[in-house]
């Protein structure tokens, strides 16, 4: 097909490169410069869609980021993009696109006979409808999203490689249309750090489609004057196809930069990086995103060929199409003025619908006029006729609201709509600014800025080309100011001023009757939400904007209500009797496109979804045979097998060697806080239950955290290094999250506390030398430190030389045996582990990994926070209460004293023998009270840790159950899968030297 509806001359198209590509399996031709949206319209093809629910025929309706209907699956295999806009999509050479939700095709969509039942299924019917049978919610799920679903989501893995960088900048501009540009110019002509970010291939934005005089010369070459000026600039960095879709907290905005999309698939690769994420934080953010032009709601407003204004003349002028040969405009502002001029230009005949009286001034109606341009004034469209393709419009009479007699049946293949502009708010919404609403012209507007940023021309609801500039300019220099910059102001822009009639309020044509009972009038066209679903809801009792948005699903999808909210919140505040400002806004969420998983996850993929974490000693791990377990981020030695050992076996031989000799643990993945301050002693106060300000220098002190709640949040063993110095550690895995805990208090209600933290647990390699036999080990490679009892006593610390290395050696045991941690630098910890390991080769050492910690650690009763406990666990409830500081504050403690932490029956961690020595209960077992027949019994608890001890000669477990410290003695069962059932003893959780001999031996 030929491209008949292309222009002879002017766009921005390059002609000399003419592009081939197919949709919906046709071959097409296009050129370079060319949106897939524009190709399509230069070669006659309108009907480009099925609508979501009654798979209506849909056409293109606009030429930007707001498309609701021209939405394709791009591409196949691992580089298909599912519900990529047209209207976005730049041409290139084997461009392959194909509609979605139309099955075999659009033109024989299956689907399509849900128009003839279109009265029955309205918003929110698959509430009401698919009710009954219940077995039947799963089938009835999968028939209705077949039914309505766009995209298909890829099958492949992606073939394409996605990065992230981070910048920082004095001035942040968000758009690159005239405005932006001012804004950005005259920052940057103060020195100002600037980057500018703009969503199309060129700046110059609305200028790219319209045809305006600035400083005495055409529009875009003044923007581009501009544009060559900031690339010289080398403060300044320009984002062209970059779309910032969201503004956090302190001015940090996210960009997603599309670097390769526009060119064909299989070059793609050669060219790197297909999108960047970027993530700014600036000084300074102004806004320049501009306005969104608002459909009209009229009856089958839907039909392929009806479009915005504003994208046809983009059409026109910047792609050479011409949309249709015979056009009606209809408008109820100037704006629809300017399209009938350049589809006037364009050679079609052109008659315009405006609801508004014909007195009025503007100064396109009256060029619009003079140009022969044919205007009916007091009229409005009120139902648009045709099948594929817009045919006619019915024009009547409009007067103080009211549709009147029909006037005339009007022909045309082409119907321009523009129902005023919305200005696009979705960065200053998510920056924390309300919106407010603007009488005289019928849109929100920013309000007051809740961060240092400045909206800006259209976004700011300045929709004149004069004054937006003229403000633009003057946000750039008050933006250099604020960057503490001596300001240039440039000379003034020179635009003329260009006059307006009013605006005239038409958020519906016709009323309630007519939404109910005549053709579907849309609101949301890629949701199918008509006029007549958002009175049906007010109906039903949703008044809330926000639960008719979700009951009749209007702003959903990839347009996230661009294009239709605003008309549906007048409409429902017309069903509710309500201004507009009471009904209120829905709330914009990020992103303001959809942007893709590739640009979130970047590099992040497979084996670098998560970082990995090694210890200094990792490599003599691999080389000695460890098997690895992932706690955390970290790789830590599970088990060390030897001679086909299977993991029970290598876990007796390595926890008999630790209790009858020596082991010896690699612990550096413990988290380490270093804590410095003249009120670090108060802050240990405040976090953990215990008291603190009494501990010497040289000391060590088990701690319990506790949160808002009361429950055990994490342990640890804190030692003082000196009078405001201390060194916290905690567990692996709570490591971020305690000194993130801990930083909140600070920053938030204890600002004023004199205390610093630093998390230094990848700066030192922790080794725990084990057993009665670890004494001895040491000795022999730390000549400086006293190791007697007397000189060195449990839970102390001392600092000397272990093995020529600098150390800090704390006497502390997870084991209940006789123990000691060492610390070293981690660059030095290989060498000091391989000393150690020389040191005890005489006692047969043996290095021992997680496994058989947990079964030291269990032998004695120890907790590990996070498995024998689960966010819902006190002090008491474990058996800690005398760690519990009656006479201190701490974090937690009055919740200790709810009706709920006190009361009688709660779970409570205890231990279980099962009568069977030998069978090893697996962890996360229900407990009942006894034997049981049938399908339930009442739970008492669970089992949280269990193992076999070799020490012990029989298996041990710990479990939390409803007041089991006055259960134990009694006999419980422990039902499993398959109808077995398993009879233990509830017993003390500590199994081993109950009296804790062994930790201080001489």
């Amino acid at each position: 097909m030929s491209q008949k509806d292309r222009l002879a001359t002017g766009g921005r198209i390059n002609r000399a490169i003419l592009l081939t590509f197919t949709f919906n399996g046709k071959t097409y031709t296009g050129h370079q410069g060319d949106t897939l949206a524009s190709a399509l319209l230069a070669n006659g093809v309108h009907f480009v869609a099925r609508s979501w629910k009654y798979h209506r025929p849909r056409g293109i309706v606009t030429a930007d980021v707001a498309e609701p209907n021209a939405v394709v699956q791009l591409e196949t295999g691992a580089h298909t993009v599912p519900n990529a806009r047209a209207t976005e999509i730049e041409l290139y050479q084997g461009l392959v696109a194909t509609s979605v939700n139309a099955k075999p095709s659009i033109e024989k969509d299956r689907m399509a006979v849900n128009q003839k039942f279109a009265r029955f299924i309205p918003a929110g019917f698959y509430y009401k409808t698919f009710m009954w049978p219940r077995k039947f919610w799963p089938k009835y799920e999968e028939v209705i999203r077949d039914a309505a679903g766009l995209g298909k989501a890829p099958e492949h893995l992606d073939a394409d490689r996605y990065d992230k960088c981070f910048a920082h900048c004095d001035i942040l501009v968000v758009g690159g249309g005239p405005s932006g540009l001012a804004a950005a110019h005259t920052a940057a002509l103060s020195g100002a750090r600037v980057i500018l970010v703009d969503d199309q291939p060129e700046l110059g934005g609305s200028l790219l489609s319209c045809r305006t005089e600035i400083d005495g010369v055409p529009g875009l070459k003044w923007a581009h004057k501009i544009e060559a000026e900031l690339r010289k600039m080398p403060e300044v960095k320009i984002l062209s196809r970059s779309t910032a879709f969201g503004y956090q907290d302190h001015n940090l905005v996210t960009i997603t930069q599309r670097l390769t999309d526009h060119l064909p698939v299989s070059i793609r690769k050669s060219h790197g990086t297909r999108e960047l994420m970027w993530k700014v934080r600036a000084k300074r953010v102004v806004l320049a995103t501009g306005a969104q032009e608002r459909p009209l709601v009229f009856g089958n407003n839907d039909l392929p060929g009806v479009m915005l204004a504003s994208s046809v003349s983009a059409y026109i002028n910047r792609y050479a199409v011409v949309p249709g040969r015979n056009a009606v405009v209809f408008t109820n502002n100037d704006s629809g003025y300017q399209c009938a001029l350049d589809l006037k230009t364009a050679g079609a005949q052109v008659t315009v619908i405006d609801p508004r009286a014909g007195d009025g001034n503007g100064a396109l109606q009256t060029q619009a006029k003079r140009h022969g341009v044919k205007v009916l004034n007091g009229s409005v469209v009120s139902v648009a006729h045709g099948k594929l393709r817009v045919s006619s419009v019915e024009v009547s009479d409009y007067s103080n609201g009211t549709v009147g007699a029909k006037q005339a049946d009007l022909a045309c293949d082409l119907l321009a709509m523009s129902g005023g502009w919305s200005p696009i708010l979705h960065l200053f919404a998510q920056s924390g600014g309300k919106a407010h609403w603007h009488d005289e012209k019928l849109c929100f507007v920013p309000g007051k800025a809740m961060q240092a940023e400045t909206s800006v021309g259209g976004c700011a609801g300045e929709f004149t080309l004069a004054r937006s500039i003229r403000f633009a300019v003057d946000a750039g220099v008050d933006a250099a100011r604020a960057a503490g910059l001596i300001v240039a102001r440039p000379n003034p822009v020179r635009v003329a001023e260009i006059s307006e009639a009013p605006i005239m309020p038409l958020w519906l044509v016709g009323g309630r009757e007519t939404a109910t009972r005549g053709p579907k009038q849309f609101i949301d066209f890629q949701n199918d939400v008509s006029a007549a679903d958002i009175f049906l809801a007010a109906r039903e009792g949703f008044e809330s904007v926000e639960h008719v948005k979700r009951y009749t699903a209007m702003g959903f999808g990839t347009d996230q209500g661009k294009l239709g909210n605003i008309n549906g919140m007048a409409i429902l505040a017309l069903a509710l009797n309500k201004t507009i400002p009471e009904t209120g806004t829905t709330t914009f969420r990020p992103n303001y496109t959809p942007v893709t998983f590739g640009t979130f996850a970047g590099r992040e993929l497979g084996e670098f979804l998560d970082p990995v974490r090694k210890t200094a000693v990792h490599e003599w791990h691999v080389e000695n045979g460890a098997a690895f377990e992932d706690v955390g981020n970290w790789k830590r030695p599970w088990y060390y097998p030897k001679n086909g050992e299977d993991m029970h076996a290598a876990v007796a031989r390595e926890s008999l060697a630790t209790r009858t000799s020596v082991g010896i643990l690699d612990a550096s993945t413990l988290g380490k806080i270093d804590i410095q301050g003249p009120d670090s002693a108060k802050l240990l106060n405040w976090v953990y239950t215990n008291p603190w300000s009494k501990l010497e220098v040289g000391k060590c002190r088990y701690g319990l955290m506790l949160d808002e709640n009361g429950m055990i949040f994490d342990d640890g063993v804190t030692v003082r290094l000196a009078d405001q110095h201390y060194m916290m550690t905690t567990t692996t895995g709570g490591a971020a999250r305690v000194l993130t805990w801990l930083e909140r208090w600070l920053q938030t209600e204890w600002p004023d506390m004199r205390v610093r933290l630093a998390s230094v647990t990848d700066h030192w390699a922790t080794f725990a030398v084990v057993g009665p036999n670890s004494r001895k080990v040491l000795q022999k490679v730390c000549r400086d430190i006293d190791f007697a009892n007397a000189a060195f006593p449990f839970m102390s610390y001392r600092e000397g030389t272990v093995a020529g290395a600098a150390s800090r050696i704390m006497r502390i045991s997870f084991s209940g045996e006789l123990a000691y941690e060492v610390n070293v630098p981690a660059n030095v910890g290989r060498a000091v582990w391989e000393a150690l390991m020389a040191a005890g080769a005489e006692f047969d050492i043996t290095p021992y990994g997680t496994e058989t910690m947990h079964v030291l650690r269990a032998e004695k009763g120890y907790i590990i926070v996070g498995q024998d406990t689960d966010g819902s666990m006190t002090p008491y409830d474990v058996g800690m209460g005398g760690l519990v500081a009656k006479s201190k504050d701490f974090l937690g403690k009055r919740s200790l004293t709810r009706s709920d932490t006190a009361k009688a029956g709660r779970k409570q961690l205890v231990g279980l023998l099962t009568d069977d020595a030998s069978f090893v209960v697996p962890e996360g077992s229900q407990i009942v009270a006894g034997p049981f027949s049938g399908d339930t019994a009442p739970m008492l608890g669970h089992v949280t840790s269990s193992y076999y001890s070799p020490i012990l000669k029989r298996s041990i477990a710990m479990a939390v159950i409803k007041g089991g410290l006055d259960k134990i003695g009694e006999s419980v069962m422990i039902p499993l899968a398959g109808g077995k059932q398993i009879p233990a003893k509830i017993t003390s959780s500590v199994f081993y030297d109950s009296e804790g001999a062994r930790q201080h031996v001489e």
